[in-house]
Protein backbone atom coordinates (compact mmCIF):
# COMPACT_ATOMS: atom_id res chain seq x y z
CA UNK A 1 0.00 0.00 0.00
CA UNK A 2 2.89 2.34 0.74
CA UNK A 3 4.16 1.88 -2.78
CA UNK A 4 0.71 2.68 -4.16
CA UNK A 5 0.53 5.86 -2.13
CA UNK A 6 3.95 6.92 -3.29
CA UNK A 7 3.03 6.18 -6.88
CA UNK A 8 -0.07 8.33 -6.60
CA UNK A 9 1.90 11.15 -5.02
CA UNK A 10 4.60 10.86 -7.68
CA UNK A 11 2.19 11.00 -10.64
CA UNK A 12 2.23 14.39 -12.36
CA UNK A 13 -1.35 15.59 -12.93
CA UNK A 14 -0.85 17.38 -16.24
CA UNK A 15 -4.55 18.25 -16.83
CA UNK A 16 -4.55 20.23 -13.56
CA UNK A 17 -1.18 21.82 -14.33
CA UNK A 18 -2.30 23.02 -17.74
CA UNK A 19 -5.68 24.15 -16.41
CA UNK A 20 -4.15 26.22 -13.61
CA UNK A 21 -1.66 27.54 -16.17
CA UNK A 22 -4.60 28.57 -18.36
CA UNK A 23 -6.16 30.54 -15.49
CA UNK A 24 -2.74 32.13 -14.87
CA UNK A 25 -2.78 33.06 -18.57
CA UNK A 26 -6.16 34.75 -18.17
CA UNK A 27 -5.15 36.43 -14.88
CA UNK A 28 -1.93 37.95 -16.21
CA UNK A 29 -3.47 38.85 -19.55
CA UNK A 30 -5.98 40.99 -17.67
CA UNK A 31 -3.27 42.47 -15.45
CA UNK A 32 -1.20 43.31 -18.54
CA UNK A 33 -3.96 45.68 -19.61
CA UNK A 34 -2.78 48.10 -16.89
CA UNK A 35 0.71 48.98 -18.26
CA UNK A 36 -0.51 48.52 -21.83
CA UNK A 37 -3.04 51.40 -21.49
CA UNK A 38 -0.46 53.76 -19.96
CA UNK A 39 0.13 55.68 -23.21
CA UNK A 40 -3.66 56.05 -23.64
CA UNK A 41 -4.24 57.22 -20.04
CA UNK A 42 -1.20 59.51 -20.15
CA UNK A 43 -2.61 61.45 -23.08
CA UNK A 44 -6.29 61.19 -22.06
CA UNK A 45 -5.79 62.34 -18.44
CA UNK A 46 -2.58 64.36 -18.98
CA UNK A 47 -0.57 62.22 -16.55
CA UNK A 48 3.14 62.64 -15.77
CA UNK A 49 5.62 59.77 -15.71
CA UNK A 50 5.55 60.08 -11.92
CA UNK A 51 1.78 59.46 -11.90
CA UNK A 52 2.27 56.49 -14.27
CA UNK A 53 4.77 55.12 -11.76
CA UNK A 54 2.29 55.66 -8.91
CA UNK A 55 -0.37 53.66 -10.76
CA UNK A 56 2.05 50.77 -11.06
CA UNK A 57 3.14 51.20 -7.43
CA UNK A 58 -0.49 51.06 -6.24
CA UNK A 59 -1.20 47.95 -8.26
CA UNK A 60 2.02 46.19 -7.32
CA UNK A 61 1.71 47.04 -3.61
CA UNK A 62 -1.81 45.64 -3.33
CA UNK A 63 -0.66 42.68 -5.41
CA UNK A 64 2.40 42.11 -3.22
CA UNK A 65 1.82 43.10 0.42
CA UNK A 66 -1.07 40.68 0.95
CA UNK A 67 0.49 37.67 -0.75
CA UNK A 68 2.78 36.40 2.05
CA UNK A 69 -0.10 36.71 4.56
CA UNK A 70 -2.48 34.87 2.22
CA UNK A 71 0.14 32.16 1.73
CA UNK A 72 0.87 31.88 5.48
CA UNK A 73 -2.84 31.57 6.25
CA UNK A 74 -3.58 29.00 3.54
CA UNK A 75 -0.56 26.89 4.56
CA UNK A 76 -2.43 26.39 7.82
CA UNK A 77 -6.01 26.49 6.51
CA UNK A 78 -6.30 25.79 2.75
CA UNK A 79 -9.21 27.53 1.04
CA UNK A 80 -9.82 25.78 -2.32
CA UNK A 81 -12.48 28.23 -3.54
CA UNK A 82 -10.53 31.37 -2.58
CA UNK A 83 -9.08 31.32 -6.12
CA UNK A 84 -12.48 32.05 -7.64
CA UNK A 85 -13.20 34.72 -5.01
CA UNK A 86 -9.92 36.47 -5.75
CA UNK A 87 -10.72 36.48 -9.45
CA UNK A 88 -13.98 38.23 -8.55
CA UNK A 89 -11.92 41.17 -7.25
CA UNK A 90 -10.10 41.30 -10.58
CA UNK A 91 -13.46 41.39 -12.38
CA UNK A 92 -14.60 44.37 -10.28
CA UNK A 93 -11.28 46.14 -10.91
CA UNK A 94 -11.56 45.78 -14.68
CA UNK A 95 -15.09 47.17 -14.65
CA UNK A 96 -13.91 50.12 -12.55
CA UNK A 97 -10.91 50.73 -14.85
CA UNK A 98 -13.16 50.84 -17.91
CA UNK A 99 -15.32 53.50 -16.21
CA UNK A 100 -12.56 55.54 -14.51
CA UNK A 101 -12.89 59.27 -15.12
CA UNK A 102 -9.95 60.58 -13.06
CA UNK A 103 -6.59 59.58 -11.60
CA UNK A 104 -7.89 58.51 -8.16
CA UNK A 105 -10.47 56.19 -9.69
CA UNK A 106 -7.71 54.58 -11.76
CA UNK A 107 -5.79 53.93 -8.54
CA UNK A 108 -8.86 52.31 -6.92
CA UNK A 109 -9.43 50.11 -9.97
CA UNK A 110 -5.84 48.84 -10.16
CA UNK A 111 -5.81 48.19 -6.40
CA UNK A 112 -8.82 45.85 -6.81
CA UNK A 113 -7.01 43.99 -9.59
CA UNK A 114 -3.96 43.80 -7.32
CA UNK A 115 -6.00 42.30 -4.48
CA UNK A 116 -7.26 39.60 -6.84
CA UNK A 117 -3.67 38.80 -7.74
CA UNK A 118 -2.70 38.56 -4.05
CA UNK A 119 -5.19 35.76 -3.55
CA UNK A 120 -4.56 34.02 -6.86
CA UNK A 121 -0.80 33.50 -6.90
CA UNK A 122 -0.05 31.75 -3.55
CA UNK A 123 -2.96 29.31 -3.80
CA UNK A 124 -2.50 28.56 -7.50
CA UNK A 125 1.21 27.91 -6.84
CA UNK A 126 0.15 25.40 -4.19
CA UNK A 127 -2.14 23.70 -6.72
CA UNK A 128 0.79 23.44 -9.15
CA UNK A 129 2.97 22.04 -6.36
CA UNK A 130 0.35 19.42 -5.43
CA UNK A 131 -0.04 18.36 -9.06
CA UNK A 132 3.71 18.29 -9.78
CA UNK A 133 4.36 14.64 -8.91
CA UNK A 134 7.85 15.64 -7.79
CA UNK A 135 8.66 17.57 -11.00
CA UNK A 136 8.49 20.84 -9.13
CA UNK A 137 10.55 22.95 -11.49
CA UNK A 138 8.64 21.79 -14.55
CA UNK A 139 5.29 22.24 -12.77
CA UNK A 140 6.18 25.77 -11.68
CA UNK A 141 7.36 26.60 -15.18
CA UNK A 142 4.14 25.30 -16.77
CA UNK A 143 2.23 27.46 -14.29
CA UNK A 144 4.48 30.47 -14.98
CA UNK A 145 4.28 29.90 -18.74
CA UNK A 146 0.58 30.65 -18.64
CA UNK A 147 1.16 33.88 -16.75
CA UNK A 148 3.94 35.06 -19.03
CA UNK A 149 1.99 34.15 -22.16
CA UNK A 150 -0.95 36.16 -20.82
CA UNK A 151 1.33 39.07 -19.99
CA UNK A 152 2.65 38.94 -23.57
CA UNK A 153 -0.79 38.77 -25.19
CA UNK A 154 -2.31 41.51 -23.00
CA UNK A 155 -0.50 44.45 -24.68
CA UNK A 156 -1.24 43.04 -28.15
CA UNK A 157 -4.96 42.74 -27.38
CA UNK A 158 -4.89 46.22 -25.86
CA UNK A 159 -3.39 47.57 -29.09
CA UNK A 160 -6.11 45.83 -31.11
CA UNK A 161 -9.07 46.57 -28.81
CA UNK A 162 -8.49 49.45 -26.37
CA UNK A 163 -6.35 51.81 -28.50
CA UNK A 164 -8.80 51.99 -31.43
CA UNK A 165 -12.06 51.66 -29.46
CA UNK A 166 -11.32 53.54 -26.27
CA UNK A 167 -11.36 53.02 -22.51
CA UNK A 168 -14.80 51.39 -22.28
CA UNK A 169 -13.58 48.50 -24.44
CA UNK A 170 -11.61 47.29 -21.38
CA UNK A 171 -14.94 45.70 -20.43
CA UNK A 172 -14.24 42.98 -23.01
CA UNK A 173 -11.44 41.74 -20.76
CA UNK A 174 -14.01 41.27 -17.98
CA UNK A 175 -15.32 38.31 -19.98
CA UNK A 176 -11.96 36.62 -19.42
CA UNK A 177 -12.40 37.14 -15.66
CA UNK A 178 -15.82 35.47 -15.78
CA UNK A 179 -14.33 32.50 -17.69
CA UNK A 180 -11.48 32.28 -15.16
CA UNK A 181 -13.94 32.22 -12.25
CA UNK A 182 -15.80 29.29 -13.82
CA UNK A 183 -12.57 27.34 -14.40
CA UNK A 184 -11.25 28.10 -10.91
CA UNK A 185 -14.42 26.73 -9.33
CA UNK A 186 -13.60 23.42 -11.06
CA UNK A 187 -9.96 23.66 -9.91
CA UNK A 188 -11.23 24.34 -6.39
CA UNK A 189 -13.26 21.11 -6.50
CA UNK A 190 -10.16 19.08 -7.45
CA UNK A 191 -8.15 20.87 -4.76
CA UNK A 192 -10.84 20.12 -2.15
CA UNK A 193 -10.99 16.43 -3.16
CA UNK A 194 -7.20 16.18 -3.00
CA UNK A 195 -7.20 17.62 0.52
CA UNK A 196 -9.91 15.19 1.63
CA UNK A 197 -7.98 12.22 0.23
CA UNK A 198 -4.85 13.41 2.02
CA UNK A 199 -6.73 13.64 5.33
CA UNK A 200 -8.06 10.08 4.83
CA UNK A 201 -4.52 8.84 4.16
CA UNK A 202 -5.21 7.82 0.58
CA UNK A 203 -2.20 9.80 -0.65
CA UNK A 204 1.21 10.03 0.88
CA UNK A 205 3.93 12.53 0.31
CA UNK A 206 6.80 11.09 -1.65
CA UNK A 207 10.03 10.89 0.31
CA UNK A 208 12.39 13.71 -0.58
CA UNK A 209 16.10 13.66 0.12
CA UNK A 210 17.24 17.00 1.56
CA UNK A 211 20.31 18.43 3.13
CA UNK A 212 19.76 19.93 6.57
CA UNK A 213 21.13 23.47 6.67
CA UNK A 214 21.77 25.72 9.67
CA UNK A 215 19.13 28.39 10.26
CA UNK A 216 21.63 31.19 9.55
CA UNK A 217 22.46 29.63 6.17
CA UNK A 218 18.77 29.38 5.28
CA UNK A 219 18.14 33.02 6.23
CA UNK A 220 21.25 34.18 4.37
CA UNK A 221 20.24 32.20 1.28
CA UNK A 222 16.73 33.68 1.33
CA UNK A 223 18.24 37.18 1.53
CA UNK A 224 20.43 36.43 -1.51
CA UNK A 225 17.38 35.18 -3.41
CA UNK A 226 15.47 38.34 -2.51
CA UNK A 227 18.39 40.45 -3.79
CA UNK A 228 18.23 38.51 -7.06
CA UNK A 229 14.48 39.13 -7.26
CA UNK A 230 15.22 42.85 -6.80
CA UNK A 231 17.71 42.77 -9.70
CA UNK A 232 15.39 40.86 -12.01
CA UNK A 233 12.17 42.76 -11.34
CA UNK A 234 13.64 46.24 -11.23
CA UNK A 235 14.93 45.54 -14.73
CA UNK A 236 11.63 43.95 -15.76
CA UNK A 237 9.83 47.08 -14.50
CA UNK A 238 11.83 49.20 -16.93
CA UNK A 239 10.73 46.93 -19.78
CA UNK A 240 7.09 46.28 -18.88
CA UNK A 241 6.24 49.87 -17.89
CA UNK A 242 8.55 52.02 -20.04
CA UNK A 243 9.74 50.00 -23.05
CA UNK A 244 6.87 51.37 -25.16
CA UNK A 245 7.74 54.96 -24.17
CA UNK A 246 11.42 54.26 -24.87
CA UNK A 247 10.62 53.04 -28.39
CA UNK A 248 8.23 55.93 -29.07
CA UNK A 249 10.69 58.56 -27.83
CA UNK A 250 13.86 57.16 -29.39
CA UNK A 251 12.63 55.63 -32.63
CA UNK A 252 9.33 57.56 -33.14
CA UNK A 253 7.24 54.42 -33.61
CA UNK A 254 3.46 54.56 -33.13
CA UNK A 255 1.71 53.41 -29.95
CA UNK A 256 0.43 50.29 -31.69
CA UNK A 257 3.88 49.47 -33.08
CA UNK A 258 5.41 49.87 -29.61
CA UNK A 259 2.87 47.39 -28.23
CA UNK A 260 3.95 44.84 -30.84
CA UNK A 261 7.59 45.20 -29.77
CA UNK A 262 6.51 44.78 -26.14
CA UNK A 263 4.59 41.66 -27.18
CA UNK A 264 7.76 40.25 -28.80
CA UNK A 265 9.73 40.83 -25.60
CA UNK A 266 7.04 39.32 -23.37
CA UNK A 267 6.68 36.35 -25.73
CA UNK A 268 10.39 35.66 -25.23
CA UNK A 269 9.83 35.92 -21.47
CA UNK A 270 7.11 33.24 -21.70
CA UNK A 271 9.37 30.87 -23.66
CA UNK A 272 12.30 31.40 -21.31
CA UNK A 273 10.15 30.62 -18.26
CA UNK A 274 9.29 27.11 -19.47
CA UNK A 275 12.88 26.43 -20.49
CA UNK A 276 14.21 27.55 -17.10
CA UNK A 277 12.04 25.15 -15.10
CA UNK A 278 12.97 22.15 -17.25
CA UNK A 279 16.70 22.95 -17.14
CA UNK A 280 16.52 23.60 -13.38
CA UNK A 281 15.08 20.12 -12.75
CA UNK A 282 17.70 18.58 -15.01
CA UNK A 283 20.93 20.45 -14.18
CA UNK A 284 20.31 22.14 -10.84
CA UNK A 285 18.49 25.32 -9.95
CA UNK A 286 21.48 27.26 -8.62
CA UNK A 287 23.20 27.13 -12.02
CA UNK A 288 20.07 28.23 -13.85
CA UNK A 289 19.62 31.17 -11.44
CA UNK A 290 23.22 32.21 -12.03
CA UNK A 291 23.06 31.96 -15.83
CA UNK A 292 19.63 33.56 -16.16
CA UNK A 293 20.41 36.77 -14.31
CA UNK A 294 24.13 37.37 -14.85
CA UNK A 295 23.88 35.92 -18.36
CA UNK A 296 21.46 38.65 -19.42
CA UNK A 297 23.96 41.42 -18.57
CA UNK A 298 25.81 41.57 -21.94
CA UNK A 299 22.52 42.04 -23.77
CA UNK A 300 21.07 44.61 -21.35
CA UNK A 301 24.29 46.64 -21.50
CA UNK A 302 24.11 46.76 -25.32
CA UNK A 303 20.38 47.61 -25.54
CA UNK A 304 20.56 51.41 -24.95
CA UNK A 305 23.00 51.82 -27.86
CA UNK A 306 21.25 49.61 -30.42
CA UNK A 307 19.19 50.48 -33.50
CA UNK A 308 15.47 49.66 -33.61
CA UNK A 309 16.11 46.30 -35.30
CA UNK A 310 18.83 45.29 -32.85
CA UNK A 311 16.76 46.59 -29.93
CA UNK A 312 14.07 44.07 -30.89
CA UNK A 313 16.65 41.28 -31.29
CA UNK A 314 18.36 42.07 -27.97
CA UNK A 315 15.00 42.25 -26.18
CA UNK A 316 14.27 38.66 -27.30
CA UNK A 317 17.60 37.41 -25.87
CA UNK A 318 17.03 39.38 -22.65
CA UNK A 319 13.51 37.99 -22.27
CA UNK A 320 14.59 34.40 -22.91
CA UNK A 321 17.51 34.51 -20.47
CA UNK A 322 16.28 36.64 -17.58
CA UNK A 323 12.84 34.97 -17.37
CA UNK A 324 14.30 31.51 -16.74
CA UNK A 325 15.24 32.55 -13.19
CA UNK A 326 11.94 32.85 -11.36
CA UNK A 327 10.78 29.22 -11.38
CA UNK A 328 14.25 28.11 -10.27
CA UNK A 329 14.36 30.76 -7.52
CA UNK A 330 10.91 29.85 -6.21
CA UNK A 331 11.50 26.08 -6.14
CA UNK A 332 14.97 26.58 -4.61
CA UNK A 333 13.35 28.68 -1.85
CA UNK A 334 10.64 26.08 -1.15
CA UNK A 335 13.38 23.48 -0.75
CA UNK A 336 15.17 25.76 1.71
CA UNK A 337 11.95 26.05 3.76
CA UNK A 338 10.03 22.78 3.19
CA UNK A 339 6.35 22.59 4.05
CA UNK A 340 5.72 26.32 3.51
CA UNK A 341 4.82 26.42 -0.17
CA UNK A 342 2.05 29.01 0.20
CA UNK A 343 4.06 31.38 2.37
CA UNK A 344 7.19 31.15 0.19
CA UNK A 345 5.18 31.53 -3.02
CA UNK A 346 3.34 34.51 -1.52
CA UNK A 347 6.61 36.07 -0.34
CA UNK A 348 8.39 35.72 -3.66
CA UNK A 349 5.43 36.55 -5.90
CA UNK A 350 4.69 39.44 -3.56
CA UNK A 351 8.26 40.69 -3.66
CA UNK A 352 8.31 40.34 -7.44
CA UNK A 353 5.19 42.52 -7.71
CA UNK A 354 6.48 44.89 -5.04
CA UNK A 355 9.86 45.34 -6.72
CA UNK A 356 8.08 45.92 -10.00
CA UNK A 357 5.88 48.59 -8.41
CA UNK A 358 8.66 50.37 -6.54
CA UNK A 359 10.86 50.11 -9.61
CA UNK A 360 8.20 51.68 -11.82
CA UNK A 361 7.65 54.56 -9.39
CA UNK A 362 11.39 55.22 -8.96
CA UNK A 363 12.09 54.90 -12.67
CA UNK A 364 9.14 57.13 -13.54
CA UNK A 365 10.51 59.84 -11.24
CA UNK A 366 13.96 59.39 -12.77
CA UNK A 367 12.49 59.63 -16.29
CA UNK A 368 10.76 62.92 -15.43
CA UNK A 369 14.00 64.29 -13.98
CA UNK A 370 16.25 63.09 -16.83
CA UNK A 371 14.99 61.12 -19.83
CA UNK A 372 13.54 57.71 -20.61
CA UNK A 373 16.75 56.79 -22.46
CA UNK A 374 18.83 57.56 -19.37
CA UNK A 375 16.59 55.22 -17.35
CA UNK A 376 17.46 52.34 -19.69
CA UNK A 377 21.17 53.08 -19.42
CA UNK A 378 20.97 52.93 -15.61
CA UNK A 379 18.88 49.74 -15.59
CA UNK A 380 21.23 47.97 -17.99
CA UNK A 381 23.63 47.38 -15.08
CA UNK A 382 21.11 45.60 -12.82
CA UNK A 383 21.71 42.01 -14.06
CA UNK A 384 25.34 42.31 -12.92
CA UNK A 385 23.98 41.76 -9.38
CA UNK A 386 23.52 38.13 -10.43
CA UNK A 387 27.14 37.51 -9.37
CA UNK A 388 25.91 37.01 -5.77
CA UNK A 389 24.34 33.69 -6.84
CA UNK A 390 27.76 32.18 -6.19
CA UNK A 391 27.12 32.60 -2.45
CA UNK A 392 24.15 30.22 -2.47
CA UNK A 393 24.73 26.74 -0.98
CA UNK A 394 24.40 23.61 -3.12
CA UNK A 395 21.26 22.04 -1.60
CA UNK A 396 20.22 19.72 -4.41
CA UNK A 397 21.04 16.04 -4.51
CA UNK A 398 22.38 14.88 -7.85
CA UNK A 399 19.95 12.70 -9.76
CA UNK A 400 21.17 9.66 -11.60
CA UNK A 401 19.97 8.25 -14.82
Amino acid sequence: MANTGTAIAQKTVYPILFTISFTHFLNDMMQAVIPAVYPYFKSEFHLTFTQIGLITLTFQCTASLLQPFVGFYTDRTPRPYSLAIGMGCTLLGLIALSLASHFIMILVAVSLIGMGSSVFHPESSRVAHLASGGKKGLAQSIFQLGGNAGAALGPLLTALIVVPYGQHSILWFALAAILAIAVLIRIGSWYKDHLEESRKGKTKAAPVERRTLPKATVIGSLIILLVLIFSKYFYMASMSSYFTFYLINKFHVSVQQSQIYLFIFLGAVAAGTLLGGYLGDRFGRKYIIWISILGAAPFTLLLPYASLFWTAVLSVFIGLIISSAFSAILVYATELVPGKVGMIAGLFFGLAFGMGGIGSAVLGKLADATSIEYVFKVCSNLPLIGIVTGLLPNIEVRKRG
